[in-house]
């Protein structure tokens, strides 16, 4: 087991328009976890997200102009390569995810039993279990990354993950942009990344309204499927050409 008082950790905190919540979510990290660093990333936020967090003198950087999910995440995990973190964990910041399962999510990455680590509502099924039809497409979801790689994984667009150096590294050089969760998973797993869950509990949002409506959810359904079959066939070719070059 790699020295958790040497190994150094980021807690990426990707915001937009999360001003009902940001200031809550951050104290709570601060207190409950105060030997982990952290960064919000604020994604072009319209709203005084980013006000509060120069208000509150937190630790943030902000992105010009919306990035999306994807790009605020990748700008995290660039920042957590240069600043050289051994971890780094996404969190987001509407208050669903509880920072006390922090020491659980890193612990498996810390004994060196997982490259990634993905927090699951759907282990224990505790908590906020996310409406029935958003159940019914995550399901989707993760039957097609079973088909696509032979990894069963239940909670496929959970956003409370952490990740090792050497995929804060990939990440960093390509993360998916469009709901990028499922995507990421593959990347994972064709990299041959060790992909473990753990069951945490999730509340519901504590401020704001989710950005993904009924008609967008449509959409997300039919272009991850899309983009998961791409990422899967991508490695495919890659790697092929690999093994010829060998």
């Amino acid at each position: 087991m790699e020295n958790k008082a040497k190994c150094k950790v980021l807690v990426i905190i990707p915001a937009y328009n999360e001003a009902e919540s940001i200031v809550r979510v951050v104290k709570q990290m601060m207190e409950q976890a105060p030997e982990y660093d952290y960064l919000v990333v604020n994604d072009g936020s319209t709203d005084d997200t980013l006000a509060l967090c120069k208000r509150e003198g937190f630790q943030y950087i902000d992105l010009p102009i919306n990035m999306g999910i994807g790009g605020a995440v990748q700008a995290g995990y660039i920042y957590a390569r240069k600043n050289r973190y051994d971890i780094a964990v996404q969190m987001d910041g509407d208050g669903q995810h509880d920072i006390t399962y922090l020491e659980r999510m890193i612990a498996p990455i810390l004994a060196r039993e997982a490259d990634v680590v993905i927090g699951s509502r759907f282990l224990e099924k505790e908590g906020f279990q996310s409406s029935a039809g958003r159940r019914a497409g995550i399901n989707i979801l993760s039957f097609l990354i079973w088909l696509t790689t032979g990894r069963r994984i239940k909670d496929v667009t959970s956003g409370y993950r952490a990740v090792n150096k050497m995929f804060i590294r990939i990440y960093s050089e390509d993360y998916p942009m469009d709901y990028p969760e499922p995507e990421a998973i593959v990347a994972a797993i064709m990299h041959l990344g060790k992909v473990k869950e753990i069951p945490v509990r999730m509340r519901a949002r504590e401020g704001g309204t989710s950005s993904i409506t009924f008609k967008k959810s449509i959409y997300y359904m039919i272009k991850v499927t899309l983009a998961i079959l791409i990422c899967r066939m991508g490695y495919g070719v890659r790697r092929a050409k690999r093994e010829d070059a060998s």
